[in-house]
């Protein structure tokens, strides 16, 4: 089969999409070939403009038809962080280069403005531009000539991922590969136990993953209906209030896992970001006036198509409950990483939080009350497989306290591994606000406070 190949061509020391050809893999040394980063969202477009910024050969991969495809499903959203966390330093001096102005730093941007003001105009770059290839699958990824059992000669052996592109496989060699991939396109089910089942994936043109655009092209969907809001976090909040806008053509229900709706609330008026503490104090309130309908803690167990209703059978206090049926359900129940193409790399991951191993101690929210994480960088992300690094969303697995500063940092320090600056790669620095969550008891005195559940791309 012949198989199109990326061909290294020395312009701003990076490299370009070639021609097909009949060759398997362009003969290259290790030094001579380009790191691969997976995902171009803002932490994969980060990591390539820190290595546009000294020279060194990258290529960018995206499988959806834009660069931050998946910011653009939930781009009626608001950020609750302003621009100043949103922005990687080296990309915004690349940018500036250019004549570009940064957006006010203390506004807060809708998604689609994060990804049309900032990581669109970085894409377009002459240094990144050219080495961008959109609607560009990996599919698998492996050691040249090597399984996963083989050790002779593995570290200096290089990567080979398999591309899948306008109907071709193709393979692409690296001599690193960093996965900014994310999660937000595997979201979990809503069965409390975390798995699959018939009757969900069947009830699927009733249940929405994610954030709908309630007030815009989602509307008449949800007008008039009875809605099931699944989720504790801020995704569920932000669903909640926009659904409230409808007033009372909409019949809203909360189902929450936490042991109380005021674990939801995060830390209000004691939050550093004050957009985020306002979500908790505006959601408080509609719960209060009674316009919220809420059950917690609620674990769903079955859905139960009755006509064109869905029945919700779960368990509330040892006890089996039937909730009145509804119309559609949202579910915000988080999302987790894809692993399904990386069957050939050695990997280690955490067995609960599916998080980069080392990472998690930091992130685990069975340990950690806050979802504030010190700065960490490529010695805690650096995986088995020498010169492979999970970043960004997907380095935090199933735990929801990942923040876009915290990818920024992260790729600069494995940028500065990768390249020789070992010095610069361990210092790491990270300023991130507070959630206030810390410094206050939401829970029972038994209890354990909950974090932050902040979704990553929109902290």
């Amino acid at each position: 089969m012949n198989n199109i190949e990326l061909k290294q061509v020395k312009t701003g020391g990076c490299c370009v999409p070639a021609t097909k050809t009949n060759t398997d893999v362009v003969k290259s040394t290790n030094k001579e070939l380009p790191i691969a980063i997976i995902g171009a969202g803002p932490v994969g477009l980060a990591a390539a403009a820190h290595l546009a910024k000294i020279g060194v050969r990258f290529i960018l991969l995206e499988s959806g038809e834009s660069v931050g495809s998946n910011i653009l499903n939930w781009g009626h959203v608001r950020l609750f962080s302003p621009w100043q966390y949103n922005i990687d330093k080296i990309a915004k001096k690349t940018l500036e280069k250019h004549g570009w102005n940064a957006p006010d730093q203390e506004q807060l941007p809708l998604g689609s403005e994060l990804v049309n003001e900032y990581m669109k105009p970085l894409a377009n770059l002459p240094e990144i531009k050219p080495y961008l290839l959109l609607n560009t699958k990996v599919v698998s990824i492996s050691k040249k000539g090597l399984d996963k059992m083989k050790d002779a000669n593995r570290e200096k052996s290089s990567f080979i991922l398999y591309l899948e592109q306008n109907g071709m496989t193709k393979r692409v060699e690296a001599r690193a590969v960093i996965d900014a991939t994310g999660t937000w396109s595997q979201p979990n089910p809503i069965n409390a136990d975390s798995v699959w089942t018939k009757e969900e994936r069947e009830l699927k043109q009733h249940i929405y993953y994610g954030i709908p655009d309630i007030n815009g092209e989602h509307k008449e969907r949800y007008k008039g209906k009875r809605v099931a809001v699944v989720g504790g976090g801020h995704s569920a909040i932000n669903t909640i209030l926009e659904l409230s806008q409808l007033n009372d053509e909409v019949e809203i229900t909360w189902i929450i896992r936490k042991r109380s709706v005021e674990d939801a609330y995060g830390g209000e008026e004691k939050d550093a970001l004050e957009a985020r503490g306002a979500l908790g104090s505006r959601i408080h309130q509609l719960v209060d006036a009674g316009k919220v309908k809420v059950f917690t803690p609620f674990l769903i167990q079955q859905l139960i198509k009755i006509n064109d209703e869905i029945g919700i059978i779960g368990q509330s206090g040892g006890r089996e409950i039937t909730l009145s049926p509804v119309d559609e359900i949202i579910a915000n129940t988080g999302s987790r990483p894809d692993f399904s193409y990386l069957r050939e790399i050695r990997l280690s991951i955490d067995t609960a939080t599916e998080s980069v191993e080392a990472l998690a101690p930091l992130i685990d929210p069975n340990l950690h009350s806050c979802g504030t994480v010190r700065p960490h960088g490529e010695e805690v992300l650096r995986q088995p497989e020498k010169d492979f690094y999970i970043v960004g969303m997907k380095s935090y697995g199933r735990a929801p306290t990942f923040l876009m500063a915290t990818g920024y940092e992260q790729v600069r320090s494995i940028v500065a591994h990768l390249t020789g600056d070992f010095e610069s790669a361990k210092k790491v620095e990270l300023d991130l606000p507070e959630t206030g969550v810390c410094s206050i008891n939401l829970t029972s005195p038994n209890s354990t406070p909950s974090c932050c559940d902040t979704e990553a791309s929109k902290c």
